[in-house]
């Protein structure tokens, strides 16, 4: 074990360390999702497995039918399976080919292929005419199409907390510097979200770290530079395994036996 990794979040979460350290390493908690595309097709997968708090995440965006949206990064698919519904499904349930469009971005070829596998899997191709694939870097956006999207959601890399404790020799490459450094990609990704998304649309900055240097600093520089407004959406106050923090949420497995996660939700103003 990584002495310094242990010294780094015991003076961050101080007496509450221990619990959430044994959490990490736990069997992380995960639901089903039932997949309602399933029920306009036969043949596609019934539901989808995933960590509760990334279904939060992809639910505040609150994207709408006619939304011009960017998952932009997107792998390995759960978070854009929960979106396409969101446009695709009105409140009575009932399924409508949305007029917008869903971008669902992932640089990795790899990582790609896999977001691939799960829209196959899961939504009729007919039924996905308005997803469409792309494998940009996530910085290419903001420079390439400056304010076109409604709706950006920057589920950024990071450190992976819960990944790391499961791979020692991952474990051991761990500093503060690394994450850090890793803040610095996450302020740029979350700065060319800025750009791409319209004046009064949303973002959503999410992370599955567990270090305030990759979560609420992030926001707080872009909130020093640019000036959003961080929004609390109404259905959040019912979730009562979500933690306020200063700029958004985090879900610590400690408390709920789930995530990590942290979001933010951003109103470009």
């Amino acid at each position: 074990m990584n002495s310094a990794f242990d010294s780094y979040f015991e003076k961050i979460y101080t007496d509450r360390w221990p619990a959430i350290r044994r959490a990490l390493v736990e069997k992380n908690k995960q639901i089903s999702r039932p997949n309602k595309f399933a029920e306009l097709d036969s043949g596609l997968s019934q539901n989808y497995v995933m960590d509760p708090a990334s279904q939060v995440v992809a639910r505040a965006l609150e994207v709408m039918p006619t939304d011009v949206v960017l998952d932009m990064c997107s792998a390995p698919g759960g978070k854009t399976l929960v979106l396409a519904e969101e446009m695709s499904f009105n409140f009575s349930n009932q399924w409508q080919l949305p007029s917008g469009e869903l971008i669902a971005n992932e640089m990795s070829e790899g990582r790609r292929a896999r977001l691939m596998r799960v829209l196959n899997e899961h939504i009729n191709r007919e039924k996905r005419l308005f997803i469409h694939v792309k494998g940009l870097d996530g910085n290419q956006y903001g420079l390439r199409q400056p304010e076109v999207f409604d709706r950006v959601l920057a589920d950024v890399p990071c450190s992976g907390e819960r990944h790391l404790m499961e791979n020692p020799s991952e474990m051991k490459l761990w500093s503060e510097k690394r994450t850090k450094n890793l803040s610095v990609r996450q302020y740029s990704l979350l700065s060319s979200a800025w750009l791409a998304v319209k004046v009064g649309g949303r973002i959503v900055y999410s992370t599955c770290s567990i270090s305030p240097l990759e979560n609420d600093s992030v926001v707080a520089k872009l909130l020093k530079k640019r000036k959003p407004q961080i929004l609390r959406p109404a259905f959040l106050n019912e979730l009562d395994f979500l933690e306020k923090t200063e700029h958004g949420y985090q879900v610590l497995p400690d408390r709920c036996g789930f995530g990590p996660m942290y979001f933010s939700v951003i109103e470009k103003t």
